[in-house]
């Protein structure tokens, strides 16, 4: 798993218990998700299909540190499957998993798009090419 991304849980993250809410995180994991994918598949024009199942495991509170991971399970046609774990960065204990998030290419009308990627690619190595 590469942890890309590290958010600093604020007053203005936390639900009524004092904990981070989980739809901040959700919306910071789907963000991250599509970042990811724009970077990966080379285009903007890039939608979330769906979640699987979510589990939280343990909570964050005000002040902590939390970092957010991407892998790639798999590319398909015209999407890419990612998964995601969330981490407190101080202590790695592992806040949230999704197993499954299906991140869909389109083109300049928002249609499904192939998008020809097999493998994951890094900027990089794209910088290097001839």
């Amino acid at each position: 798993m590469r942890f890309h991304t590290r958010k600093w849980v604020k007053p203005e993250d936390l639900n009524p218990n004092g904990t981070l809410f989980g739809g901040k995180l959700l919306a910071w994991i789907d963000e991250e998700a599509a970042l990811y994918s724009i970077i990966q598949l080379e285009n903007q024009r890039i939608v979330t299909k769906h979640m699987s199942e979510i589990n939280f495991m343990s909570s964050a509170k005000q002040g902590d540190i939390i970092e957010i991971g991407i892998d790639v399970v798999h590319f398909g046609r015209t999407s890419i499957v990612l998964k995601s774990e969330v981490r407190n960065k101080m202590t790695q204990e592992k806040i949230i998993t999704v197993d499954n998030i299906t991140m869909v290419n389109l083109d300049s009308f928002g249609r499904p798009s192939a998008h020809g990627k097999t493998k994951i690619e890094y900027v990089k190595d794209r910088i290097l090419k001839p």
